[in-house]
């Protein structure tokens, strides 16, 4: 086997360690299957397996039978009772931002009275700039070529700057929530300034909060040289927030920021490793994936109006002729939705005015495309008559790049609207579940007997 070069070991130092692994594990997955085993915590049908309650949010793809059926539907997805499409329609019917009302309902559980939003708006915008000293000691003496790693340690560097970190009651969580909400715009922005002055040779700036501004005029008047964005340009950032903000206990992140909070650790570590989760590629990653889908085709397809030509391309994508030969059609399919993903509708049809606007319409006609045919290429390739959709992840890096936002933020954005869902769920775990979680590993090893040294044979 050749073994690609890896930083400070020899080829043969590889070799040999990452022989002595594969040579002594190795899972087969029809053990798993024998033995009842759920990977993926997913149930043979591809549901999610029950481990927990909630009140926050419920996530709708299909309708399952008393056989076990599973019927598809479209996909809804309901914050506290509320379908998002409704708080959508709101916004847009009143022209104004609704991501922080989504936050105050995620944290409470009911609709903010106009006097309780307005506080709270003021409460999230004081609570913006970050710490004195802060950003000069933990932003930009260590930059990151990773936003979501550098937005990690910076929340996790919070505690040191909490006297009361690891107080768990539901003030000190509640206070500690507002505050990470408040402060991550902030700390994105300058880790990706740092970022591009210590890995790109670019000139360093930093804005400060402007007052008045709600969370997506906020990244946009920080994020830009000039501070200067359209209304409509905020909204639709708003828009995107307010869709990304939560989606159920079982999401890796919200998961794995669940399991921490589960074993008693700080508000800081749950929500840390919330955002290592949501950095990965399956995850919060993956709309990034989808635009470099997205720049191939249009690079390599000399038509992407013709729906027989797109069809072809993306048939070769999933053999593994195409794309990153990963054969997978990013942007396509969802654990839980069926027939449609509500989010990936929302920012589909609230999208389309400006893509057209700012010289996108090749890019945005062809996703429209993707969304229609890639379902129907699935099933053919799979020989399954399964129902896939279009997920949230095919639209929401067009809408980045629209706004001129680099994709070193795309999936960083993600958790600074999923954040609140994040500290929704950890005060739900903390006041509610009260257990550890703690699932089962069966052990399928081989005994083996200790031997001393002199009895051991080299290869």
């Amino acid at each position: 086997m050749i073994y690609p070069d890896v930083p400070g070991f020899s080829p043969q130092e590889i070799a040999v360690l990452c022989d002595a692994y594969r040579e002594n594990n190795f899972i087969d997955p029809k053990t798993s299957e024998k033995l009842g085993v759920k990977r993926g915590l997913r149930n043979p049908d591809g549901t999610g397996v029950l481990a927990g309650l909630t009140n926050i949010c419920d996530v709708v793809g299909y309708d399952k039978k008393e056989d076990g059926t599973i019927v598809p539907i479209d996909g809804k997805l309901i914050y506290r009772g509320i379908d998002l499409q409704t708080l959508v329609d709101e916004a847009i019917n009143s022209d104004r931002f609704m991501f922080e009302e989504v936050v105050w309902l995620l944290l409470f559980g009911s609709l903010p009275t106009r006097e309780n939003l307005r506080r709270f708006c003021k409460l999230i915008e004081k609570h913006r700039e970050l710490p004195d000293g802060f950003a000069e000691k933990i932003i930009i003496s260590t930059p990151s070529p990773n936003i979501m790693n550098k937005m990690a340690r910076a929340v996790l560097s919070m505690y040191s700057y909490d006297e009361n970190a690891e107080n768990s009651s539901l003030e000190n969580i509640i206070r500690q929530s507002i505050n990470l909400i408040a402060e991550l715009p902030t700390m994105m922005v300058y880790s990706y300034q740092t970022k591009k002055h210590a890995y790109d040779h670019e000139s360093l700036y930093f804005h400060y909060p402007v007052t008045g501004l709600s969370t997506a005029e906020h990244i946009l008047a920080t994020y830009r040289p000039d501070q200067k964005y359209t209304r409509e340009e905020a909204k639709l950032l708003d828009l995107c927030l307010v869709v990304h903000a939560d989606h159920g206990g079982g999401n890796n992140s919200t998961f794995t920021d669940r399991v921490l909070s589960s074993s008693g650790t700080d508000t800081y570590s749950a929500i840390t490793g919330a955002i290592c989760s949501l950095k990965g590629p399956k995850h919060g990653g993956a709309n990034l994936m989808v635009m470099n889908q997205l720049d191939d085709m249009m690079e390599h397809i000399k038509d992407t109006e013709d729906e027989n030509e797109v069809k072809e391309y993306l048939r070769k994508i999933m053999r593994r002729e195409a794309g990153n030969r990963s054969g997978l059609i990013y942007g396509i399919g969802h654990a839980v939705y069926t027939k449609s993903d509500p989010r990936a509708r929302i920012l589909r049809d609230h999208s389309k005015a400006l893509a057209y606007e700012k010289g996108f319409k090749a890019e945005y006609d062809l996703l429209c495309l993707i969304e229609k045919l890639g379902p129907i290429v699935f099933r053919e390739e799979k020989g399954l008559t399964k129902n896939v959709c279009a997920n949230m992840d095919l639209y929401s890096g067009l809408v980045y790049r629209i706004l001129g936002i680099s994709e070193d933020l795309f999936t960083p954005i993600f958790a600074i609207s999923r954040v609140a869902g994040w500290c929704a769920h950890r005060m739900e775990e903390v006041e509610f579940a009260n257990r550890i979680i703690r699932p089962a590993y069966k052990y399928i090893g081989s005994d083996q007997e200790y031997t001393d040294f002199d009895h051991r044979e080299d290869d």
